[in-house]
């Protein structure tokens, strides 16, 4: 699976239990939600406040990129800004980097986000009387780095962008995908570990937003940042993210892997997100694959090392091509030489469906 390099990776941000409500009567509020239990509908009718999160808890790894994934209103966007502390927690902790964004003063927040945390919003903003190198170099130049060395910092990112011909351009002479690169130019020009973005290709067409996602994913991955993508697209979270977290009314309903929320759905709120989802590509042999005991069970007189082979990596598509090569009734997944499990044409009709094998759904 693309996390297994992260699983056991540096934690870059914490959040504990983080709550955010909105309104005059905050604190009576909190208070309310921890000693009586108060629902998200009843704070709202009993002391005029809106929670905006509730009790979030989540962890980015170094090289990661997770993503949070809700409709309007869910909480995501309230969530992001709590992570380099836009706003404050209501209750909850915001940890990054080791340090609680809560106890650092003014000149330490601001050089938390000036080096570790970079941000690029659905609203790029960019200067219009800047050219481009100007505003892909702006955060450098509000750190006080030269006029030299933050334009060749600025034209490198650029580069990597794609845009290393526009830089003495104008934003009113930018497409809109263009300006989201030099968002993203101006947040990687001062080479943060972690970079927030924040819906930033929801205004595109499809086209160019697709292309945008993947070369954000190949970008972060080659320059080992960690990244945290809100979204209100399951598949732009699947097409971007090592893992998902999906959120409702400011809650955090599941966090996994889009295998594992297709798969096994915490309710039927994310069942139903995932339900129009193509598994093609989606779900692989190590998802659906059965037992080598459990197949040898039902197909006693077969040897699995016979089998037409494959990776545990292998997704549906690629199952498909092989078992339609084969007379015989399996596909043998194989990791460091040795048989893992099989695919057998019940189990490929599983994934398909996007039913787990029954092992792990029981589990």
């Amino acid at each position: 699976m693309r996390t297994a390099s992260i699983e056991s990776g540096e934690v870059l941000v914490d959040c504990r239990a983080v709550w955010k409500i909105f309104g005059d009567n905050t604190p009576a509020a909190m208070k309310a939600i921890t000693e009586r239990g108060l629902s998200k509908k009843q704070i709202l009718q009993e002391y005029n406040c809106v929670v905006g999160v509730a009790n979030a808890s989540l962890q980015v790894r170094r090289g990661e990129i997770f993503c949070i994934m809700g409709l309007s209103g869910s909480g995501k966007s309230t969530l992001i800004r709590l992570l380099n502390r836009l706003i404050a927690p209501s209750l909850g902790k915001v940890v990054v980097k080791g340090k609680d964004l809560a106890a650092l003063n003014a000149t330490g927040l601001r050089a938390m986000r000036a080096k570790n945390i970079g941000m690029v919003f659905q609203s790029v903003a960019l200067l219009p009387h800047r050219t481009v190198l100007e505003n892909a170099a702006f955060g450098l130049e509000v750190q006080g780095i030269s006029k030299a060395e933050r334009s060749k910092t600025a034209e490198a990112a650029l580069a990597k962008v794609g845009l290393a011909d526009w830089i003495a351009r104008y934003p009113d002479e930018l497409s809109g995908g263009m300006q989201q690169r030099v968002g993203l130019a101006r947040a990687i020009a001062a080479d943060p570990e972690i970079i927030l973005m924040d819906e930033p290709f929801s205004a595109l067409d499809p086209l160019i937003r697709r292309q945008l996602q993947d070369e954000f994913r190949q970008l972060t991955k080659e320059l080992g940042k960690s990244a945290v993508f809100i979204t209100h697209d399951l598949e732009e979270a699947i097409r971007i993210g090592d893992r998902i977290a999906i959120m409702k009314d400011g809650v955090i309903i599941q966090v996994g892997t889009a295998e594992e929320i297709v798969l096994q759905p915490a309710d039927p709120y994310v069942a139903e997100f995932v339900a129009g989802i193509s598994r093609l590509h989606l779900i692989k042999a190590h998802s659906v694959m059965g037992s080598v005991a459990e197949y040898q069970r039902t197909q006693p007189n077969s040897d699995v090392n016979a089998l037409l082979k494959t990776t545990p990596e292998a997704d549906i598509d690629e199952l498909i091509s092989l078992t339609m090569q084969t007379e015989r009734d399996g596909i043998a997944v194989v990791e460091d030489g040795t048989v893992i499990g099989v695919v057998t044409p019940r189990s490929l009709l599983r994934g398909v469906k996007g039913s787990p094998p029954p092992e792990l759904a029981a589990a």
